[in-house]
């Protein structure tokens, strides 16, 4: 009797991004700088949190720009 082979199928594997998460106190700073960059004006809270959680999610696996040199004061 010939032996039947069981080929399992492939599983998508996620990203490591993608299972990464900002904060709520990440989002909640984000959409406060939205609304900074709104002049402040009131009703769009909602938005600017999907926004701002959006924005994260798509920019947290991207390389963060590195703080410029100090320059040595004598």
């Amino acid at each position: 009797m010939a032996r039947t082979r069981v080929i399992a199928s492939p599983q998508k594997k996620q990203s490591v991004v993608a299972k990464i998460k900002p904060t709520q106190d990440e989002i909640a700073l984000r959409a406060y700088h939205i609304y900074l960059e709104r002049s402040c004006t009131p009703g769009n809270a909602f938005d600017d949190w999907v926004r701002a959680e959006r924005e994260l999610i798509e920019n947290h696996g991207k390389p963060r720009r590195k703080p410029a040199p100090k320059s040595a004061t004598a």
